[in-house]
């Protein structure tokens, strides 16, 4: 490790002394390539210069406390190595938290979509309460949430819910969301006071840029137009505004009717396409590597159950990390950063056991 972060340090001051230069500074495009690289590589050079000094100090004390003819002083300087020692271990963790590998989609925008698994009218209506959680914690993040796709039920809940989150890193904050969530409770209709169990799947996209997925529309997709359905106004059922994306070589469909214009609903249809196109492409790319190093994490298996709301019990359990949160209805209002930082912390933590084994 020592090596590696040497190694950075070098390029850290080659990069400041590059972007100091007038012929760089004149050239605006290699000076932001330039300011990219130095602002990914800096916390770790303070962080790393900052464990030289704590470093240089335990020396001293170390020497110190062996040699000083003042016992007083060799208590102090022992307490002082001792204090020392344990700062350095706390940026020896936090060093390599930096230096493992960061996801290059944290910073994307997500496609966030939520679907009623089984559990009939009661999974709709979770998911509708799911959909709503996550808005919540996107207007407390400061976070856009654009809907794209809304498919809701007679009863209030929703069957299908698309949207576009976007913001600050919304990616690294809500990757780990994708899954099978769970709820048990008594539902309105039941009159035994059975409690039922239903699901609801979540899957969150990182939003796919042109440049990284070339789609042939005229080879690959199919497009069609049909009358929109549902609550809409006038326009509803008059005008072929609604559009079905088709991907043909692999089969995706998209549908979106929830704009009055064919060139919008067709730019969010493709919007998502893109999107899912490119998860199954990181996907495949994933499971590939996790055949060739055992325990590779984020395989994106979404047949997983990841989280189980008990409203009988008033708790939150994420199953793959063993936490419980006695507080439900905090959860579900969008109080998700407790359940994000640890799953962040779990994933971190398995990352580096994976680059230790390497």
């Amino acid at each position: 490790m020592i090596e590696k972060l040497q190694e950075l340090e070098r390029r850290y001051e080659e990069l400041s002394a590059q972007m100091a230069d007038p012929l760089v500074l004149a050239d605006a495009p290699r000076y932001r390539e330039l300011a990219r690289s130095y602002a990914d590589i800096e916390p770790v050079v303070r962080k790393y210069r900052q464990w030289r000094k704590i470093e240089t100090r335990r020396d001293e004390a170390r020497m110190m406390a062996r040699e000083d003819a003042d016992e007083q002083i060799r208590s102090l300087a022992r307490e002082e190595e001792s204090e020392a020692g344990e700062q350095l271990a706390a940026i020896e963790q936090e060093l390599r938290r930096l230096l493992t590998p960061r996801d290059p989609n944290d910073e994307k925008n997500v496609i966030l979509e939520v679907r009623a698994g089984t559990g009939g009218d009661e999974a709709s209506l979770f998911a509708a309460e799911i959909f709503r959680m996550y808005s919540r914690y996107a207007e407390k993040r400061g976070w856009r949430i654009e809907p794209l796709t809304l498919h809701t039920t007679g009863v209030g809940g929703v069957k299908e819910a698309i949207a576009l989150v976007s913001g600050d890193r919304v990616y690294s904050r809500l990757k780990y969301e994708s899954g099978v969530h769970r709820v048990q409770r008594v539902p309105e209709t039941e009159a035994s006071g059975r409690i039922h169990t239903s699901a609801v799947t979540v899957a969150v996209l990182p939003e796919a840029g042109e440049v990284e997925l070339e789609i042939d529309e005229a080879k690959e997709l199919r497009i069609d137009t049909f009358c929109s359905s549902g609550p809409g106004g006038q326009s509803v059922n008059t005008t072929y505004s609604a559009v079905r994306v088709t991907h043909l070589p692999t089969g995706l469909v998209v549908t979106c009717q929830d704009e009055k214009s064919w060139h919008k609903n067709k730019a969010k249809a493709l919007k998502v396409l893109r999107s899912r196109l490119l998860d199954i492409k990181r996907r495949e790319q994933q499971e590939a590597l996790a055949k060739e190093r055992r325990g590779m994490v984020g395989t994106g298996d979404r047949s997983e159950k990841i989280r189980t709301y008990n409203f009988p019990q008033n708790r939150v359990t994420d199953h793959r990390i063993g936490l419980t949160i006695h507080q439900l209805e905090t959860v579900l209002d969008g109080a998700l950063d407790e359940f994000l930082d640890s799953l962040e912390t779990h994933y971190q933590a398995e990352r580096l056991r994976e680059e230790t084994r390497v």
